[in-house]
């Protein structure tokens, strides 16, 4: 293949950049469909008469249908994007990016899906697909999976197909949880993973935070010690990074809290835990579950977080360097090489 691609490149020197644009318009078309070719110059920044000549070619060879109510991807053209995809992913600049983002951050895997997830849920989407291509390539049967809550995880549950070469895995979440709202709790995440993948799930029912003296007594209940004992024995960890005080903010955090957060000037969060630009703490929330530290026993460790203003709060979380694997979106990964 890469000798044919020499050839090919020699031969007709825009062959790749053509390949690229193509797939590029093929993509978004079908991510957006039904849409108007002013739009759709609009949203791939690409000038409306080159995306005129373009469509024209895709419409005149079966891959798009130009409908009044705009254009769509046919049944062949779906079929195109399927069998590039790997191939064009390998000739991406997000094999450059990921490979910037993967030195700085010293990670073992770095996953780059085009876009903003700030701007457009669809991208949040994509970020959900990639995750569970990614269990697909590293789980084994009766593996434990330990999920937090949060957005980003609601839509890899979303997401979530059979898991075929992963039979018997059991889904647990990471840490109580019971403050947000239902569908971005791990309980709830973790269910809807399970059900998806043809899995099996444990739950944990404690509340998020939780006083010292209530924390003592819950984690010495049989049948709580035996779910952490399992969360804590996960060798895959899926979870998300939050911007601090939109965490904050949604956990209903008191005053005191959050004069704490402004006074350590905290920009992320992850695991009840709120970080600074350092990666140092500056506020943990006691709460039942895995703790930060506890990381290291797990073989994969897989945040999964997106959009141009998470790049600090996914920045200030690799400092402390308890993950190896990062799936996000160009927008996060351009702002985290800014300066740089």
């Amino acid at each position: 293949m890469k000798d044919l691609l020499n050839i090919q490149e020699k031969l007709f020197p825009d062959i790749l950049d053509v390949m690229q644009k193509r797939y590029k318009i093929l993509q978004y078309i079908q991510r957006m469909q039904p849409i108007g070719r002013r739009s759709l110059s609009d949203n791939i920044q690409i000038k409306e008469r080159v995306i005129r000549s373009e469509t024209e070619f895709l419409n005149r060879h079966g891959f798009i249908a130009v409908t009044s109510k705009g254009m769509q991807v046919t049944e062949e053209g779906n079929a195109i994007i399927e069998k590039l995809a790997e191939f064009m992913n390998g000739i991406s600049e997000f094999r450059v990016l990921e490979s910037q983002i993967k030195d700085k951050l010293q990670l073992e895997y770095v996953i780059i899906v085009a876009g903003n997830s700030d701007e457009r849920y669809s991208v949040k989407e994509e970020l959900g697909k990639a995750c569970v291509q990614f269990l697909n390539s590293i789980l084994t049967s009766k593996q434990t999976i330990a999920v937090t809550g949060g957005t980003s995880m609601a839509e890899v549950a979303n997401q979530m197909k059979p898991l075929l070469h992963a039979p018997n895995c059991t889904f647990v979440p990471a840490r109580g949880g019971l403050g947000e709202q239902v569908e971005n709790q791990a309980n709830t995440i973790c269910a809807q993973m399970a059900k998806k993948a043809n899995g099996n799930y444990r739950m944990l029912y404690v509340p998020d935070p939780l006083s010292e003296e209530s924390y003592q007594s819950i984690i010495n209940e049989p049948t709580i010690k035996d779910i952490l004992e399992m969360v804590h024995d996960a060798k895959v960890v899926l979870h998300s990074i939050g911007d601090a005080f939109t965490m904050a903010n949604r956990r209903k955090a008191s005053d005191n809290v959050m004069e704490k957060l402004r006074a350590g000037n905290a920009v992320g969060e992850a695991f009840g835990y709120y970080l600074d630009e350092q990666g140092k703490v500056v506020y943990k929330v006691r709460t039942v579950g895995m703790q930060i530290e506890e990381l290291k026993q797990a073989q994969h460790v897989i945040a999964v977080a997106g959009g141009k203003s998470k790049a600090k709060a996914i920045q200030s979380y690799f400092k402390q360097g308890k993950s190896n694997v990062l799936i996000t979106d160009e927008a996060a990964a351009k702002e985290l090489l800014k300066g740089d």
